[in-house]
């Protein structure tokens, strides 16, 4: 069979890749510390499950509305307005089976031969893996010109031009864990008013995971941004639902209709019962992201510490999400290599960065998203690894 040309240009997320090898060695007998995926060890809070089993026991089984049911979107208003002080309409608001279909289907809105679409390098891989798919030209932002990996906002603006289409931002940043402050967000938003047939799709999944009690500086405080910008958030990182697949996204007026068209071509409708377990959540105490985040506070601290005293290794403190993304080349092995040695050698499951992007050669991912104990045992079997 003669398959379509366009699958050669469409990239992966090498966590799951690596989690397979782990697995792997682990069935062989071998004992695996996991600081790979980018999932909360924590369990879905257990009034979000009862809601969820509740609205089984009910009967909500069948089909709902493929952009979500209307209690479901006036919940994700509902916090929007709790949280930013924001009013949304939630027609503007589209359920999704987790945060990639809104990358997909803003990609696939703007994404085709001879335009331009701007990304985070590193990002999240499905970034760049989508812009390519569509033919579209793939221009990075190298986080790593800033020391902290937060944002430049000349930089970005640098890159538009008359091809430009959309700008994606991720902040709190996966791989880096970096977090931009508010200001340099003000001045990015500023200059992009003089580009305004450039849309945005601002990834704030990690929105409720910022430390040192620093607020996000969300894309919602800028409402003349919002005819050409996409937010995309969601219930897996905030309220440790990742295998629940279950996000949001907020988007222009004009493009609500082509994404739904997306959602009944693809998924038809999110899952009926967990939407309602979705409103528990957002309505719900933030009891577990508090508990969550004084958990990741210390996990942090912890291994930026452990971290910084290997020999060859340099980190910087993330600012956010649950991610340390230190730069190893004072090992004299590439990343790469280096996540290979830890997997192989010292039992510990890490990213290279070079799974974010091309430029992240010199750099590996670890998540802490583990307890205290087996970051310790992780940092200790890397100590010993490097001599």
């Amino acid at each position: 069979m003669k398959l379509a040309k366009n699958l050669e240009r469409l990239g992966t997320e090498s966590a799951f890749k690596i989690l397979a090898e782990a697995k792997k060695l682990e069935a062989e007998g071998k004992k695996i510390i996991h600081l790979s995926l980018g999932q909360p060890d924590f369990k879905s809070p257990k009034h979000v499950v009862e809601a969820a089993k509740k609205a089984l026991d009910d009967g909500h089984h069948g089909y709902v509305l493929p952009n979500g049911i209307i209690e479901c979107r006036e919940a994700v208003t509902r916090k929007i307005k709790k949280l930013y002080n924001a009013d949304i309409n939630p027609e503007r608001v589209i359920i999704m089976p987790g945060g990639k279909p809104t990358m997909y289907y803003a990609i696939s809105l703007f994404g085709e031969p001879g335009a331009e679409i701007i990304y985070p390098d590193p990002g999240f891989p499905i970034y760049e893996s989508m812009i390519n798919y569509t033919g579209a030209k793939a221009v990075p932002i190298n986080m790593l010109d800033n020391k902290d990996f937060s944002i430049n906002p000349e930089k970005i603006l640098s890159l538009i031009n008359n091809n430009t289409r959309l700008l994606i931002l991720n902040n709190p940043n996966n791989p880096t864990g970096a977090f931009t402050e508010k200001n340099k967000i003000d001045q990015l938003a500023e200059g992009l008013k003089k580009f305004p047939n450039v849309a945005i799709l601002s990834d704030e999944i990690y929105s409720r995971q910022i430390f040192d009690g620093k607020k996000m500086p969300t894309f919602f405080d800028y409402p003349d941004l919002y005819d050409r910008l996409i937010v995309l958030d969601g219930w897996s990182k905030a309220y440790s639902m990742t295998g629940w697949r279950l996000g949001w996204s907020v988007w222009p007026e004009k493009l609500v209709e082509h994404v739904i068209k997306f959602c009944v071509n693809n998924h038809s409708c999110v899952n009926a019962a967990i939407q309602f377990g979705a409103i528990a959540a957002l309505d719900g105490p933030d009891d577990s992201i508090n508990i969550m985040m004084e958990k990741f506070t210390q996990r942090r601290n912890l291994i930026y510490k452990l971290l910084n005293e290997l020999p060859g290794v340099e980190c910087s403190l993330p600012g956010g999400a649950f991610y340390a993304f230190p730069n190893v080349k004072g090992t004299g092995i590439s990343g790469k290599e280096f996540a290979k040695k830890c997997l192989h050698k010292a039992g510990v499951a890490i990213v290279p960065g070079t799974a974010f992007g091309r430029n992240a050669q010199d750099f590996v991912r670890f998540s802490f998203a583990a307890s205290n104990e087996n970051i310790s045992q992780a940092l200790e079997n890397i100590k010993k690894m490097l001599g």
